[in-house]
Formats: C-alpha cells, sequence, structure tokens
C-alpha cells in the first residue's frame, strides 16, 4: 500500500561567495598568493597591470569607477586591479630550510658505485625499502620474494645481504641498519678506535640488553669496569644518532620551506600592535578592452557582442566573488587573531608561557561570533610572527586542569612544570610517576598518575627506569 506525504526539510546552501571565502580562509599565505596568481592567470577580465597614467588623447577609454557602473542591462562593468603585496612588505621573515630528500641523497650516492645494472637495481630496491629513520625493517627473504614479485628482479639472499652492506657505508652512518643496535655498531665503528670507542663498541654488541634496560651496574661487574670507564662509554654512545633517516646531514640545500607568517605582533612601549603586512586587500581593476567590450555591448542587439557580453558578465561575477572573498578572509582572520591576542594578553606582552590561559577553540568563536569550523580554519597553517618568535596559531590553544587554588592552568603550563621536575630530578634516582605526582603538588599541581604517565609521553620523556644515569 502506497502512501503519500509531505516532508519539510530545512536546507542551508553555500552561496558561491561562501564557498570561495570558506576556500580562501583555510590557505596559509603563500598558497593565497599563489591562489591570487592562478586566479589572475585564469581569469582574463582581471588585469594586476599598473593602473595607466591619464592621458588628454580623448580615444583613450575612461577609468570607470565601480559606483558609475551602468547596471541597465544587469551587467557590472567595474575598473578591477589586483595587487597582493601591502607597501609594508617585509623580506626578513624566518625561514626555515628542508635538508635533501632522503632517498635522492642515497641514490645520489648509489650512483657513484661501480655495480652492474643488475646490483644497482637491487640496492635502489633495498633503499626505497627503507623507513623514515633509515631502517631495514624486513628480513632478507621477504626482499627477495618482494623483488621477484614487485620489480621482476631475480635475486638470493646472499646478494641482498651484498647490497645491504653497500648501503651501510653511505652517509649518514648507520642508514641500512635492521636494529638500534646494528645501528649504533656502524656508527661506533666508523669512529676513530679510542679506548672509549672501543669499549662502547663491547657493550652494544655483547651488552645490548642490559645496557637498553640500564642494568649498568651489572655491566660494570661482568666487564670488570670503574665508574669513569663505564661513564666515558656511555658519552660516546649517547652522542650516537639512533634515526639516521632524519638527517642526511649538516647542510642546507636550495630546497628551502618559507613559513611566512600571516600576523606580525610588536610590542610598542608596552602596547600590542597587531598587523598583516604580507597581504592587504586588494585594490582592483578591469582589464581595459574586457571594459570597452561591454562599453560597445551596452544597448547592441547583435548577437556576437550580445555573447561576449554574457561571457564577460560571468567572469566578472567571478571576480567579484573572488575579490569579496579575498575581504571577508582579511575580516575573519583580522578578528580572529584580536580574540586570541585579548584573550593571551599577559602571555603575548613576554612569552612567558605560564601565562598562556587554556584555549579551546569554542572559547573563541563565542568572542568572534564565527562559527568554530572557521576559527578552525583560519588556525589551521597560520602562523604569527611575535617579538619573542614565530608561533602556528594552533600553539596557543591548549585544554585546562585546575590547580590546588581552583584556579584552571593550561596543560602547556602543566607540562613545562613536569619537564622542569624531570630536568631537576637524580639522575641516579630518577621520579617514577608517583614521585613526580608529588613533585607537581608541591608546586601546586593536582595531576593524577595516570595524567603525568599521559603528558610524560607526549614530551617524549621515558620512563624513571630509562632515564637512570651512573
Amino acid at each position: 500500500m502506497l502512501k503519500q506525504g509531505l516532508e519539510l526539510k530545512q536546507q542551508q546552501k553555500l552561496s558561491p561567495l561562501q564557498i570561495q571565502t570558506i576556500k580562501l580562509i583555510e590557505l596559509p599565505i603563500q598558497e593565497l598568493e599563489q591562489r591570487v596568481k592562478t586566479e589572475l592567470e585564469e581569469n582574463p577580465v582581471l588585469d594586476d597591470s599598473p593602473a595607466p597614467e591619464k592621458e588628454d588623447d580623448n580615444d583613450e577609454p575612461k577609468d570607470v569607477s565601480i559606483d558609475e557602473i551602468d547596471d541597465s542591462d544587469d551587467i557590472p562593468a567595474y575598473k578591477l586591479r589586483v595587487n597582493n603585496y601591502g607597501k609594508d612588505e617585509r623580506p626578513q621573515y624566518n625561514t626555515f630550510s628542508v635538508k635533501e630528500s632522503f632517498t635522492q641523497s642515497l641514490m645520489e650516492q648509489l650512483g657513484y658505485r661501480n655495480l652492474s645494472k643488475h646490483d644497482r637495481d637491487v640496492a635502489a630496491f633495498i633503499i626505497g625499502s627503507l623507513d623514515e629513520d633509515g631502517y631495514l625493517r624486513r628480513d632478507i627473504d621477504s626482499i627477495v620474494d618482494d623483488l621477484a614479485f614487485r620489480a621482476n628482479i631475480q635475486s638470493d639472499p646472499e646478494e641482498v645481504l651484498k647490497m645491504i652492506k653497500v648501503i651501510q657505508e653511505f652517509e649518514p652512518v648507520g642508514v641500512g641498519a635492521r636494529d638500534l643496535r646494528e645501528c649504533l655498531l656502524l656508527q661506533l665503528k666508523s669512529l676513530r678506535q679510542t679506548k672509549d670507542v672501543q669499549l662502547a663498541e663491547t657493550i652494544i654488541r655483547d651488552y645490548f640488553t642490559e645496557f637498553s634496560n640500564r642494568h649498568f651496574q651489572k655491566i660494570i661487574s661482568r666487564l670488570g669496569l670503574s665508574e669513569e670507564e663505564m661513564k666515558s662509554a656511555m658519552a660516546r654512545i649517547v652522542k650516537l644518532n639512533p634515526a639516521p633517516g632524519g638527517q642526511i646531514d649538516d647542510s642546507y640545500n636550495d630546497q628551502a620551506q618559507q613559513i611566512v607568517p600571516d600576523f606580525v605582533l610588536d610590542l610598542v612601549d608596552g602596547d600590542l600592535k597587531l598587523s598583516m603586512p604580507r597581504f592587504s586587500i586588494p585594490e582592483i581593476r578591469v582589464n581595459k578592452k574586457y571594459a570597452e567590450l561591454l562599453a560597445d555591448a551596452q544597448g547592441s542587439s547583435e548577437r556576437q557582442q550580445k555573447e561576449a557580453a554574457a561571457f564577460v558578465k560571468q567572469k566578472l561575477d567571478s571576480a567579484k566573488w573572488f575579490v569579496e572573498a579575498l575581504k571577508q578572509r582579511h575580516n575573519t582572520l583580522e578578528s580572529t587573531m584580536k580574540a586570541i591576542l585579548e584573550y593571551q594578553h599577559d602571555y603575548f606582552i613576554d612569552g612567558d608561557e605560564s601565562n598562556l590561559r587554556p584555549m579551546v577553540l569554542k572559547d573563541i568563536a563565542e568572542k568572534t561570533g564565527f562559527d568554530i569550523s572557521t576559527i578552525s580554519r583560519v588556525v589551521n597553517s597560520k602562523y604569527i610572527e611575535t617579538h619573542f618568535g614565530i608561533y602556528p596559531l594552533k600553539y596557543f590553544f591548549s585544554e585546562g586542569l585546575e590547580n590546588q587554588e581552583g584556579e584552571e592552568v593550561s596543560t602547556r603550563e602543566l607540562k613545562k612544570a613536569l619537564r622542569e621536575c624531570v630536568d631537576s630530578e637524580d639522575k641516579r634516582k630518577p621520579l617514577t610517576d608517583d614521585q613526580l605526582v608529588s613533585e607537581m603538588s608541591k608546586r601546586g599541581y593536582k595531576v593524577a598518575r595516570r595524567t603525568i604517565a599521559k603528558y610524560r609521553d607526549q614530551l617524549d620523556i621515558p620512563k624513571a627506569r630509562l632515564r637512570k644515569e651512573l
């Protein structure tokens, strides 16, 4: 039996302007500049050339302001100009350099070896199998199988092992190791063989389990060492790199990734001054020939001119949405950043983390009147340059817990206090998590043991047993 009914649904459709604005808000400044460049290339109506100087020649098209547009045919005709650099452009932004590609570096070194094509192909496959730390985490038989099935290369365990040994001679030293023990041994063997280096090699080779578990007295007893000899060997070991894949060398290359802040904060006579100098609201202009085309098309009945005018109208509408979206992006980012500055005012005066209040997206959404999703888009991939460093906006957001006075403190402050507790402990008898709870309590923080464990993991602080030193 069929039933017929009426159902009312409320749906909200986003306008082209809203969609454009949302997309632009998400972009960091470099991508925004690229987006403007793309818009200029794809929309022939927009023109980024300098405004022409006025001439007395009557044949020159007149500049038309937005207010002078004749809308009688519903065809907007206005002068546009795009300029995505403000007058206060600051070229001295910090640059964070990205090291050379790990795989690229190894393949370059492989190219210098005198190998047959077959051996080179096997070695290249092994390089491609290394993880981001530079380790080969797969057993040799699996690599032989993969070479056959995935690369159509017939090999055997002896040949694969031979190529692993070749790769282990590459820089950075330790690359191609199958585990941490082998990685450390490769690095020790590359050093000048002093007494402490040889002792360190013996410890890692023969007593790696005891060393990993910090059973130093057991190693001292079995090897008949003094504490000084053990400390000397340990000093060598702790300087080794446990993850060689994360660092090629200490030199920077031309592949640099710039982080350009959207905001600049200055402290002037004790007052915070916020600016957005990299990107100003663009002054916009329409390409002169399209202004002329529109002027000719108005009132014309010729089909070809009407079609041309319709095309230009579509492009003009797109240009208007784009420019208005840029303005809305600017206003949204500025309002959000001002709300963050107001919320975290004491922190931004001197950068003292203890003044960083607990703050979540909802707090700023309520201050600005924007949706939480909008605040999230603003915060994502945006940076601010302050008088005490460059920070991602995400840095200023954190949950909060109460201290013993019932005041809310940020998790960042708690983590800082926890780090200070660990740094000041006696490394011969490191503090357990229960003892850290007591230490934090002495500093005025109410923190549960499980919270201590969670924060310790987030700060990459090992358990007490693994922090033990001689």
